[in-house]
């Protein structure tokens, strides 16, 4: 048997060029803008954010009837939360939880309703009354008056203006009662049915709103905004009720001591108009005013009732809110008096209500969205 060698085949290296890279594309270098196309670049931005404000106010001013009561609820809803989130932890549901606290809210009002309503038509009953007492009270202010007339009068004849013509009617035109109770009513339904269900379902709304943003971060931001609107709106609201009715207790006792008729419903009115700050301290000063010249002979008795009232609000404004609040809720005063006559302008007195409320979710909007900007010195608790 013949012996065969098998040869293996040689190994053929291909040649490798290991200095060789893959080729870049290059790089385009566009021109720098010009600072006409950078105006106009900022300016159509800073344009779009003005239209969509515009916009915006003009929805909320189209859509009172509807928006105001239902954001009232929203606001009043947060300011029960806790209360209702207290029953829930111990093993009550959420609709349970937000019917008790809602049926004693609605007692609440009922009671504080029936305690003015008697006092209240009385003074009613008084106005023309009390017309007549003023327009003779206020007689004997005419002197110093003709004197600032002639003053006035000399001025206009040494400048040489023309003068302003103001007429007051005698009569103050009111919209029928039949007329304004169908949509007073419908307002106060839309505010209980926005009231119970935002605290029946504001669990169920928050996830679902989480379950809509798409990214992490943005729900971790989104739910950094709910917990911070939930803890600044409902400390405020429950803080500032507490005071309110501190006050209008205070209010109420002095100016019993002063001899000042329907001292409970004064202090009672004074609870709520605390609610509107600035305009209604100032309001309930001007009407005890007008209280003290129907009630005492001279101008100086006539000041004891908006005195005793300023002394009280002057103290809770100055000594006792800083101390229940601190300084975790302390806002620009220029962003509270911008929010109050914004808010007022566009849904009235009802707008005082929501107005330092409303400034409290924007804060909390801006500081979630821009956290390293100091919107304002309060943080959530």
């Amino acid at each position: 048997m013949s012996n065969r060698t098998i040869k293996k085949a040689p190994v053929v290296r291909l040649p490798q060029n290991r200095t060789a890279k893959p080729k870049k594309a290059p790089i385009v270098r566009l021109p720098p803008k010009s600072n006409v196309e950078l105006f106009l670049a900022q300016g159509s931005q800073a344009a779009a954010i003005i239209l969509a404000l515009i916009a915006a106010i003009a929805a909320l001013d189209y859509g009172e009837f509807i928006l105001a009561p239902t954001a009232l609820g929203v606001l009043v809803g947060l300011m029960l939360g806790p209360l209702a989130t207290a029953l829930e932890r111990r093993g009550m549901p959420p609709g349970l939880s937000a019917l008790i606290v809602f049926v004693l809210f609605i007692a609440l009002v009922g009671a504080f309703a029936a305690t003015i309503t008697a006092p209240l038509s009385w003074w009613i009953g008084r106005v023309p009354q009390i017309w007549e007492q003023l327009q003779s009270q206020l007689a004997q202010l005419r002197e110093p008056l003709d004197s600032i007339t002639a003053a006035r009068d000399e001025l206009r004849k040494i400048v040489g203006g023309g003068g302003v013509t103001v007429s007051v009617d005698d009569g103050l035109p009111l919209e029928s009662v039949a007329m304004l109770a169908p949509t007073v009513i419908a307002q106060i339904l839309i505010f209980l049915a926005s009231l119970y269900f935002f605290v029946a379902t504001r669990h169920r709304t928050r996830v679902a709103i989480l379950r809509l943003c798409l990214t992490r971060r943005l729900r971790w931001r989104t739910a950094h905004f709910f917990r911070d609107v939930e803890a600044l709106v409902s400390r405020y609201l429950l803080s500032i009720t507490l005071i309110n009715i501190s006050e209008g207790a205070a209010v109420g006792v002095g100016l019993w001591l002063g001899g000042v008729p329907s001292a409970l419903l004064w202090g009672a009115l004074a609870t709520v108009a605390n609610y509107i700050t600035f305009l209604g301290p100032l309001s309930m000063t001007v009407l005890l005013f007008i209280v003290g010249l129907t009630e005492f002979d001279t101008l100086a008795g006539a000041l004891i009732p908006p005195l005793i009232y300023q002394a009280i609000n002057v103290t809770e404004q100055q000594f006792i809110t800083p101390v229940v609040l601190g300084h975790t809720l302390t806002l620009n005063p220029f962003a509270v008096v911008l929010a109050l006559v914004f808010w007022v302008w566009l849904w009235g007195p009802l707008g005082g209500f929501i107005a330092i409320p409303a400034l409290l979710v924007c804060y909390a909007v801006m500081r979630n969205i821009f956290p390293g900007v100091g919107w304002a010195d309060s943080e959530a608790g």
